[in-house]
């Protein structure tokens, strides 16, 4: 079986639900330039990647070569992900892949995705309909089969049009596509809006008259993919225009935190309209051995509280109370202590309702409600990794309690090579840098230290959430810029939109 499927105009949230369910269950996914990474990581682990992609006047493959593949592959009993950009039926060539397909009676199915020739200028605030503005819609492709002696596009009834013309691949042909227009009547001050990198946070937009518009695009350096919309609705955007003033747009952060915890953070700054990179500094890995927390379950009524420093203790513990087939029971008259709001929902959603939740959201603030309460000879179990800050077990043994810190997880450094922390500082600006713990600071610089011109890449600002990541991120030679008041994920967003919002680009 080969799927068509469309992946969408560019951003990773428009691609169809079904468009992910097919390439999660494909054996192999064949795709194409336009294609983003956040897709290909929908595959299976197993999946095959292969590169098809055409930009001009590099051609990884023929059409033809593309169309033998995909009959090759299906052949051989495996399901095929062809993973296009925008809708493989509207200038996708899906049609002809199809046509292949059907001569060699492969079964196939079309996934329709949505084109950037409706998603792109809706990105940039232009309806392509407005009752008082235009009824009808016409979509060109910005340049024909160079095979063709001929031109097929009626330029006349196009000019004439008092509809929206629509031109997808155009932006490299803008003049000559200008000038037909107005050879064959369009009026030259007729509206037009030329819009490259839609829907993604490096979408760029100019508008003006039809006649001013290609030296416009010139000293904008507006490159491929690129939408050009020719009509009176092109005017709309002054109103309509929505994605380009989120807070965050076109800012460019860093985000080292693992990726267990770094997706939503990504998805909050993401959804500000930030252009997010993730690089994250900490693995999370079970230990070594289980037999610490595996025995302090097992001695469970021997402690009167248990702290949760992180969602990840929460996990691993839960884990192997799972394993000892016991359950939340286990935890009667044990009292739970937690460090901040994303660690007690962990607790809440595994049944759990924590007895403390300090108000400042770090091991200082638990310390500060725990001296409220009588811990002489109190026993108190805390799940997490071996490597952390003392500062928490140390406090509590010297309000005369008997702490057991055991080994949940393990935080290990990942290993990047050369190239790949290139690409991440080379695909442009970064404006901040973020950190959530003291340790994805000291392996950020342990990373990059001696790969990368570190002094250079510590000029550029980072964002902590909190005061000790800070202070680490200052010892280390950080400018720190922002550190919310309140010590979580999302404060620390908002505090970002904070610090932009009084900035200028």
């Amino acid at each position: 079986m080969v799927y068509l499927i469309g992946g969408g105009p560019g951003s990773p949230d428009l691609v169809t639900l079904k468009g992910k369910k097919c390439i999660r269950r494909a054996d192999i996914v064949i795709y194409d330039y336009l294609v983003s990474d956040s897709l290909l990581s929908l595959a299976g682990s197993e999946a095959e990647l292969i590169y098809v992609g055409k930009q001009s006047g590099q051609h990884t493959m023929s059409q033809r070569e593309i169309n033998k593949l995909l009959i090759e592959k299906a052949g051989q009993g495996l399901r095929v992900a062809r993973l296009k950009g925008g809708d493989p039926f509207i200038f996708g060539r899906g049609g002809e892949e199809g046509m292949a397909l059907a001569r060699a009676g492969i079964p196939f199915e079309v996934v329709p995705g949505i084109t950037s020739a409706i998603a792109v200028p809706a990105y940039a605030g232009i309806p392509l309909t407005h009752r008082a503005y235009a009824s009808t819609v016409s979509f060109i492709t910005g340049h024909e089969d160079p095979t063709k002696e001929t031109s097929t596009i009626d330029w006349g009834a196009l000019a004439q049009s008092s509809g929206t013309l629509v031109f997808l691949m155009g932006i490299g042909n803008l003049p000559n596509i200008v000038q037909k227009l107005m050879d064959w009547g369009r009026p030259p001050e007729c509206p037009v809006a030329v819009i490259a990198n839609g829907t993604t946070p490096n979408q760029k937009t100019i508008t003006g008259r039809l006649d001013g518009i290609v030296p416009k695009a010139r000293k904008a350096r507006l490159n491929p993919p690129g939408v050009i919309v020719v009509g009176n609705v092109a005017a709309l955007r002054e109103h309509l225009n929505w994605f380009e003033l989120k807070p965050l747009f076109g800012k460019t952060i860093l985000v080292t935190r693992p990726e267990e915890q770094g997706a939503e953070f990504m998805e909050a700054l993401s959804d500000l309209g930030a252009q997010c990179l993730q690089l994250p500094t900490i693995r999370i890995q079970p230990p070594a051995s289980w037999r610490e927390l595996d025995q302090a379950i097992a001695h469970l009524p021997e402690y009167d509280w248990i702290l949760f420093t992180s969602v990840n203790g929460v996990k691993y513990f839960f884990e192997r109370i799972g394993v000892a087939e016991k359950d939340g029971r286990c935890l009667s008259g044990v009292r739970i202590g937690t460090i901040g709001p994303k660690t007690a929902q962990a607790l809440t959603e595994r049944g759990i309702r924590p007895d403390l939740l300090p108000s400042r959201y770090c091991a200082e603030g638990l310390v500060e409600e725990l001296e409220k309460v009588a811990l002489k000879g109190k026993g108190i179990l805390i799940p997490r990794p071996r490597i952390a800050r003392d500062y928490l077990p140390e406090k509590l043994k010297a309000l005369g309690a008997t702490v057991d810190v055991v080994e949940a997880y393990r935080t290990v450094q990942p290993d990047y090579s050369h190239e790949e922390l290139g690409g991440f500082f080379g695909k442009g600006t970064v404006h901040m840098i973020t950190f959530t713990s003291p340790s994805a600071v000291d392996n950020f610089v342990a990373l990059v230290e001696e790969r990368l011109p570190a002094m250079e890449i510590r000029k550029t600002p980072v964002a902590c959430i909190g005061p000790i990541t800070a202070q680490r991120a200052q010892v280390m030679g950080f400018t720190v810029a922002v550190v919310p008041s309140e010590y979580t994920a999302d404060a620390l967003a908002r505090a970002l939109v904070e610090f932009y919002s009084g900035v200028q680009s």
